[in-house]
């Protein structure tokens, strides 16, 4: 059975909008974690523009399930990695402009890279994930250097308009999922993904842990702002009395 990570970035990119200390991804963390996730993911992106170091070496003290850090692999970042030990980076490319990753990791090209970082990881005792297209040639290349698992990108799935791209780009996810497996790695998947959209994607078996994070986090703002709103109508009435 897949298990859900919960990506918590937007909370970190809520609270940047106002450069205040709220809300604080460390407090979504535990939320997430008492409802059922399996693992925290958090992308520290080489401009900080949502979660930065402080929420890093916070969570890694106060998750209790799994911490994914996602990554790129600029020497500062794979050093943050090594010192902290999140359970398991994945990595990602990055692109300073980007609202958010845009595509996979190119293995083949950077292999002697990811290689190397691949192998600084396991000396600390970290997993290693690569999150790349569903292409033979970047899952080969993620066995050949080592990594552990893979995270299917679910991006051109998630974009796809008819049912017939729509069956085009899962049949293309599960010939990844079946030439990962027969390379021994572990299947992940993600990005893109929704309440909408998850059925299909969470029926191809072997995919056994799903990365979704701007979907959970925008349904949350209208299914946990009832509370928030009720509390502070409380204390607008608390003090009103007080001060009449």
């Amino acid at each position: 059975m897949a298990v859900l990570n919960v990506n918590i970035d937007h909370i970190a990119t809520v609270r940047q909008a106002r450069l205040t200390d709220e809300p604080d991804p460390v407090w979504a963390a535990v939320q997430c974690e008492l409802a059922g996730a399996n693992g925290i993911t958090i992308h520290l992106r080489q401009d900080r523009r949502h979660i930065n170091d402080r929420d890093v070496r916070l969570l890694k003290q106060t998750v209790a399930c799994k911490l994914n850090l996602e990554m790129c692999m600029a020497e500062p970042i794979v050093k943050i990695a090594e010192e902290l030990k999140p359970d398991q980076i994945t990595l990602v490319p990055e692109k300073r402009a980007e609202l958010t990753t845009e595509g996979g990791l190119d293995c083949a090209k950077h292999k002697k890279r990811l290689a190397e970082v691949v192998k600084r990881m396991h000396k600390k005792g970290i997993l290693v994930s690569t999150f790349i297209a569903p292409e033979k040639t970047q899952i080969a290349a993620s066995a050949r250097t080592g990594c552990d698992t893979v995270e299917l990108h679910t991006g051109m799935y998630a974009n796809a308009k008819t049912q017939r791209a729509v069956n085009k780009r899962l049949a293309e996810l599960s010939r990844a999922r079946d030439f990962a497996m027969e390379n021994n790695l572990i299947v992940h998947a993600g990005h893109g993904l929704t309440y909408r959209n998850i059925g299909p994607v969470a029926r191809i078996k072997g995919l056994c842990e799903f990365n979704i994070g701007h979907s959970i986090v925008a349904r949350a703002v209208f299914v946990g702002i009832r509370q928030a709103t009720a509390q502070m109508i409380e204390l607008i009435n608390k003090f009103s009395i007080q001060n009449s």
